[in-house]
């Protein structure tokens, strides 16, 4: 059962990470953007954001094939390496340990992403990690129907 609904009861603050939300829907490539939200949610244990943005993934057009495979998607071959190192990225903000992000991730992803790419990206990682603290927090569900 939901605990909260963070937009009802605190407004200021549920606009304030929906404006994140926003600049990054206009400034990260939404492919790679859905696979980043999806891969996240994953890690985090996000029932109501895994529900959505693979929703909002086959919606766009990905495929299942893929979708699914962002589980183990070191091991699939259907990732190219911009991709690859958004995941990298994903896991490593996400699963941020005391050491932070290792430099071969950083570096990695620097080589095929510019500084503001890599900026935007960071930033969508950061933002998809707040909205699954939110929801896992708030123990919101996916709706019934999809």
């Amino acid at each position: 059962m939901q605990r909260m609904n963070i937009a009802e009861v605190a407004p200021e603050a549920f606009q304030a990470v929906l404006g994140l939300e926003r600049y990054v829907r206009a400034n990260v490539e939404h492919g790679v953007l859905e696979l980043v939200k999806l891969r996240a949610s994953m890690l985090n244990g996000c029932a109501y954001c895994v529900d959505m943005h693979s929703r909002d993934a086959l919606a766009a057009g990905e495929s299942s094939r893929r979708l699914f495979a962002v589980s183990t998607w070191r091991e699939a071959p259907f990732f190219d390496e911009r991709e690859r190192t958004a995941l990298a990225l994903t896991d490593a903000v996400t699963r941020l340990g005391e050491h932070g992000v290792p430099d071969d991730v950083w570096d990695a992803a620097a080589k095929v992403w510019s500084e503001k790419e890599l900026a935007d990206l960071v930033t969508a990682v950061a933002t998809i990690n707040v909205w699954n603290r939110i929801a896992v927090t708030c123990r919101t569900e996916p709706p019934a129907e999809g």
